[in-house]
C-alpha cells in the first residue's frame, strides 16, 4: 500500500510537468500569432498611407 503512493505521485507530477508545458506551448502560440498580426496591421497601414502620396492613379 506504501509504494501505491508514490506511483501517485510520479504519474500526478508527469501530469503537472504535460499541464505546464503544453501551457508554455499555447502561450508562445498565442504570442506569434499576435506577432504576426500586428506586422499585417502594420504592412496595411503603411501600404494605405503611402497610396494618397502616388496621386489618383489616372494618367492624363
Amino acid at each position: 500500500m506504501g509504494t501505491r503512493g508514490v506511483i501517485g505521485d510520479k504519474w500526478s507530477m508527469r501530469v503537472l510537468w504535460a499541464c505546464a508545458i503544453g501551457s508554455a506551448v499555447s502561450l508562445y502560440m498565442v504570442a506569434v500569432e499576435r506577432q504576426m498580426q500586428n506586422r499585417d496591421r502594420m504592412m496595411a497601414e503603411s501600404l494605405k498611407n503611402m497610396e494618397p502620396d502616388s496621386g489618383s492613379g489616372e494618367q492624363v
